[in-house]
């Protein structure tokens, strides 16, 4: 069956719209699996899976201005052209008003995404790795070293990475030095995700958040279609009560790393779904305040 090559039900017109999802087809600083350049394609794909009513929020998906922009034109481009083209279209998102919502893609692109916000925020990663390296495979914005270059824009007080089990030594200790704070996904298996999102929010001081999601922060029995899957991860409903956390202070999302080719398509459903969940908790919160 073909299904439209849009989000599915994100059909406002883009002056009307408060979300704009878009899509980053881009993974040439992969490093272990291709293919998640194939994901916005994929997501939404997926999306079209879904009812519009959501029991667990009584949201009607309906109800909220979506606009689904398609696809940047970034597949020949470098990693710095890429990073530069993204970070373009997002301020000129956020100088209409619009909340950001990317599909990726390799999580290299966060770094264009995050630098676009001019205001103080703070930066919450949902990752399996540090991704701190100052540079892998001789580049530096390559997707091991998102959080080293949004280290760069962002003060690095208020980035905080939830979910880590793997890097190299020699980055787990320059990231320690540098004062970076991350919580490991066996602290979070003993001691309940509701506890880290608090010290999280403790951390921050009620600013406004950006959150990227790297999708191999789930376990790989959740989420095999991942460019580096990493077991004894969390698990979608820790992301669920993430997102709900925290949902009246996300300022923008992005979720990456899905690859395709990797599984039967279950690794889409549940990025298009937290998709979903992102746009309708936020919107939510400000009806409800």
């Amino acid at each position: 069956m073909n299904y439209p090559n849009y989000f599915a039900d994100a059909d406002s017109n883009f002056n009307d719209s408060d979300y704009v999802i878009f899509g980053i087809p881009y993974d040439k600083t992969s490093s272990f699996r291709f293919g998640a350049n194939l994901a916005p394609e994929k997501i939404r794909e997926s999306s079209w899976n879904f009812e519009t009513y959501n029991l667990r929020n009584k949201v009607d998906f309906k109800d909220i201005n979506v606009h689904d922009f398609g696809d940047l034109s970034i597949k020949k481009d470098s990693p710095d052209e890429v990073i530069n083209k993204v970070n373009f279209f997002t301020l000129s998102l956020l100088k209409n008003n619009k909340f950001p919502v990317a599909l990726g893609g390799d999580h290299s692109i966060t770094a264009g995404l995050i630098n676009a916000f001019e205001d103080e925020i703070a930066v919450l990663s949902l990752d399996a790795h540090l991704d701190y390296r100052y540079e892998y495979e001789n580049e530096k914005n390559n997707h091991a070293c998102v959080i080293r270059r949004i280290s760069e824009k962002i003060d690095i007080n208020d980035i905080a990475i939830l979910g880590v089990r793997s890097a190299e030594k020699r980055e787990f200790q320059e990231a320690k030095k540098d004062g970076l704070f991350w919580m490991d996904s066996y602290y979070i298996n003993k001691n309940g995700i509701k506890k880290s999102l608090n010290r999280i929010k403790n951390k921050f001081r009620n600013k406004k958040i950006y959150i990227t999601l790297d999708i191999d922060v789930l376990d790989p029995s959740f989420a095999s279609g991942t460019s580096n899957p990493e077991p004894f991860g969390i698990s979608p409903f820790d992301i669920l009560e993430c997102i709900e956390f925290f949902s009246k202070d996300i300022i923008g999302f992005d979720v990456m790393e899905v690859c395709p080719p990797y599984d039967h398509g279950e690794t889409a459903i549940l990025a298009a779904k937290f998709v979903k969940t992102v746009i309708e908790e936020n919107w939510l919160k400000d009806r409800i305040d």
